[in-house]
């Protein structure tokens, strides 16, 4: 995919997403805007209720108090005090308020603005915001002899109850926008996950290609000169080129099977033939092999053999692998005379083996790539190093086979260490 379509992509699905969470919230934003209408709708059918029912009160223990109600004309209403206490009062408005479903706490008063007093009130907490924010609803207003008064009502826990009201809507809505985070997210994750798969990808077909290219180019042109009848007078001339083409057979039979060695891991049917083995000899095996390269860059191999005992149980050929991937890593990232040293050591119940190179050196940021298949540091478009991106991804596998653990430390030009410890038994 390429990178202008991806990032195309990505902007279509995000501005769907920001679309979406905008619906989002302004849905939750109008119904709770709706909740509370209601809620307000409700507290003023319930103080209007209240408000009507004090005015009958009062006007019932008037006539007891005076059956003859003329002579009291242009009087005002009665003192609270000779029909209406705290807790009644308090009881009405719990009664109306839980009729219309509100059953939060609330605090009340009566009012008096011109004195600035509460002539009743349930609590003195509160004050000043039943004052300013409360719901205000006037107390004998075809009175027109009597102080203007108010019912107080205030509500500390408004907010929490319309969202516990709003609640099973709000998880609802909640979960939405999560899952929609969540897979927007991981979409774009895997998106660039493939993108980086399919770059690996033809990273590793163009070095495949490279590889390959150089030893069938040189068995082609020893063929072509092997025709040349001339050639068979000369025997030296004749076995030199039969060795050739045997040499470069073999490095295309070395590059096949490290490819099907990838194909194994792919599948994981990695098949184990454990036997015991001395690490020792393998790693000096190993060095034999991969000597001359070494000197061709002018560099050396060293090596401190410590452990004891070097015997342990193992896959030969693997081990054997994996020993030359390291050392022929080794090589190859070190440019000019490459110094290596190559140690063991006995740690607990397995054998510690270490790699030192003076090498190019891996940064932190690529050092949590390199066991990855298929994965080589950058180099841009130059294929100064061979590898197809297998080496350190089946060296980790190995060693995972063989209950092993692999570190690695690096710095930028000052060199790599590989460190991989392998137990004596394969069951420990």
């Amino acid at each position: 995919m390429k990178r202008n379509i991806l990032i195309g992509i990505i902007i279509i699905m995000t501005v769907a997403l920001i679309g979406l969470l905008g619906i989002q919230i302004y849905w939750i934003k109008s119904a709770s805007t709706v909740k509370e209408s209601s809620f307000r709708r409700s507290v003023n059918e319930a103080m209007a209720k209240v408000v009507y029912k004090l005015e009958r009160m009062e006007r019932w223990r008037a006539a007891e108090i005076n059956p003859f109600p003329g002579m009291l004309s242009f009087s005002k209403h009665l003192d609270y005090s000779l029909f209406l206490t705290p807790y009644e009062l308090d009881s009405l408005i719990s009664l109306e308020l839980n009729i219309r479903g509100i059953d939060t706490r609330f605090l009340f008063g009566i009012y008096q603005p011109e004195s600035d007093h509460f002539v009743m009130e349930k609590s003195t907490d509160y004050r000043k915001q039943m004052i300013q924010i409360g719901y205000a609803y006037p107390l004998f207003s075809s009175d027109l002899f009597t102080t203007p008064e108010y019912l107080l009502i205030y509500f500390p826990y408004e907010k929490q109850f319309l969202l516990t009201e709003l609640w099973g809507m709000l998880l609802i809505s909640i979960v939405l926008i999560v899952v929609i985070i969540y897979t927007f997210s991981y979409t774009i994750i895997i998106l660039f996950r493939q993108k980086k798969i399919s770059d690996m990808k033809s990273d590793f077909i163009n070095n495949m290609t490279h590889e390959f290219k150089t030893p069938i180019s040189t068995i082609s042109l020893a063929c072509e000169a092997m025709k040349d009848k001339d050639l068979h007078r000369s025997k030296e001339a004749y076995d030199a080129y039969i060795e050739m083409i045997r040499e470069e057979n073999g490095r295309l039979s070395g590059l096949s099977e490290r490819i099907l060695q990838a194909a194994v891991l792919e599948k994981g049917e990695m098949k184990m033939h454990p036997e015991i083995v001395d690490l020792h000899l393998i790693i000096r095996d190993v060095i034999k092999s991969i000597r001359i390269q070494v000197e061709i860059k002018d560099g050396e191999i060293r090596t401190n053999l410590r452990a004891k005992p070097s015997l342990m149980e193992g896959d030969r050929m693997h081990l054997t692998n994996l020993v030359y991937n390291l050392l022929d890593n080794a090589t190859k990232y070190t440019p000019r005379k490459p110094e290596i040293h190559v140690t063991t050591e006995t740690s607990g119940k397995g054998i510690l083996m270490s790699v030192y190179d003076n090498g190019t050196g891996i940064s932190k940021q690529e050092q949590k790539k390199i066991f990855d298949k298929l994965y080589r540091i950058p180099t841009g478009n130059i294929h100064n190093v061979r590898g197809f991106g297998l080496g350190l991804s089946y060296v980790k596998a190995i060693v995972g086979v063989h209950h092993g653990k692999i570190t690695v430390e690096s710095e930028m030009n000052k060199g790599s260490v590989f460190r991989i410890y392998l137990p004596y038994k394969l069951a420990d």
